[in-house]
């Protein structure tokens, strides 16, 4: 009997938080004789003013199959248009050459989107985690549930977003209840302490000190500098507080707020610290030292709630996703920031965290479960997809 061929799961990679995300489920695929993995590298990864992570992905020892560059180098929406183009061009050649029996995508970035156009054009059976989610302030949301469509298995992070899946035509027994794949991290990961991290970023964070990341909210049309300079005034005023900051991601708008927070930090050294890339490992210490995560990534609705860490979260990017009663919800003004800062900073609102049951859930192992569920997948009935009707069947999401 012939030896039965391993299947070539390919994982595409644009960002330094997505990558996190997916470190463990790669190195689980990466172990599993059934599976050839093949490992795509795009966008943020190669932009050496976003750290240029690839070099960590080098350094944690993956093999890269394939690079796809596609940052168009501007800063607006006609630039982002370009680099779609130009992602969905690469991925094509990419794809092509390596032929991958399924391909494993998360969440909902611009290249993202780009690679799961390019898989269906060349009938590539698509693996999406963490769909089913909102984010009404950001194109993130638009992108999302276009790959929920371009997609055939679901793996989502809780049962309101299965729900959600499933409301949008996709078959039961395709989505799947997995958790969220980010939490994994705090179980597997040896994380530095304080001492070490601050040894490390050559940075005192022995006193208290929130940890910051804001991203433009693209759907927004209030400028978003302007909401950072509101979120600045706001950190300005906790005297006795340090700022350790992560960069902004490459959506339009957000090279001029890492230019903005690049003049904060210079003029404040011994206060804030600005990073390009802090890396899951030393991102995960931070976090779970803070006093705070203040601005409008997603870690600080999934990863903080976990670790019992208050999140002040600013705007409307988020809108429209779980929310732990950690979490407290600012306006983007200073005003509101200031207020919300100062009851995250309270210890008596800390000290009650440990009785909340975040959406997300705790700390737990799933990659494994995951490359289960995708080896069990039958290739041959994922790609005719047959709208789940719910009106016209009288059926109900369970």
């Amino acid at each position: 009997m012939a030896e039965r061929r391993a299947h070539k799961i390919c994982v595409m990679t644009g960002t330094r938080a997505e990558y996190g995300l997916l470190f463990w489920l790669m190195r689980e695929l990466e172990a599993d004789a059934a599976v050839e993995l093949q490992l795509v590298v795009s966008a943020m990864h190669l932009a050496p003013e976003f750290g240029h992570s690839i070099d960590l992905i080098r350094k944690d020892g993956f093999r890269i199959d394939a690079v796809v560059p596609c940052l168009s180098g501007g800063d607006d929406f006609q630039a982002l248009g370009t680099s779609i183009g130009t992602a969905e061009l690469g991925f094509v050649s990419a794809f092509s050459k390596l032929k991958p029996d399924m391909l494993v995508i998360l969440g909902d970035r611009f290249e993202t989107f780009a690679a799961a156009a390019a898989a269906t054009a060349l009938r590539i059976p698509i693996v999406h985690l963490h769909g089913g989610e909102a984010s009404e302030g950001s194109m993130d949301d638009v992108f999302r549930h276009a790959i929920t469509k371009m997609s055939h298995l679901h793996l989502v992070a809780a049962p309101a977003y299965r729900r959600r899946v499933i409301q949008m035509g996709e078959q039961p027994g395709h989505v799947h209840v997995v958790g969220a794949l980010g939490l994994e991290n705090f179980k597997r990961l040896k994380l530095p302490d304080i001492g070490q991290l601050s040894g490390d970023l050559g940075f005192d964070l022995s006193g208290r000190y929130v940890l910051v990341t804001y991203h433009p909210a693209t759907l927004e049309d209030r400028l978003p500098v302007l909401v950072v300079d509101e979120m600045i005034a706001a950190l300005e005023t906790l005297k006795d507080v340090k700022i350790l900051a992560t960069k902004a991601n490459a959506d339009p708008g957000g090279r001029v707020i890492n230019a903005r927070l690049e003049a904060w930090a210079g003029a404040s050294p011994s206060r804030v610290k600005l990073v390009d890339n802090l890396g899951q490992v030393r991102y995960l210490a931070a976090l779970c030292g803070a006093a705070a995560v203040v601005g409008n990534s997603s870690s600080g609705l999934i990863e903080a709630p976990a670790v019992d860490v208050p999140t002040v979260n600013i705007g409307s990017r988020q809108n429209g996703r779980l929310m732990a009663d950690s979490i407290i919800q600012a306006a983007d003004d200073r005003g509101s920031i200031v207020s919300a800062l100062h009851r995250a900073l309270d210890p008596k609102f800390r000290d009650g965290l440990r009785q909340i049951s975040p959406p997300y859930g705790r700390p737990v192992e799933i990659a494994r479960s995951i490359v289960s569920i995708v080896k069990e997948a039958d290739l041959s009935k994922l790609l005719k997809k047959t709208f789940y009707d719910l009106e016209e069947r009288g059926r109900h999401v369970d």
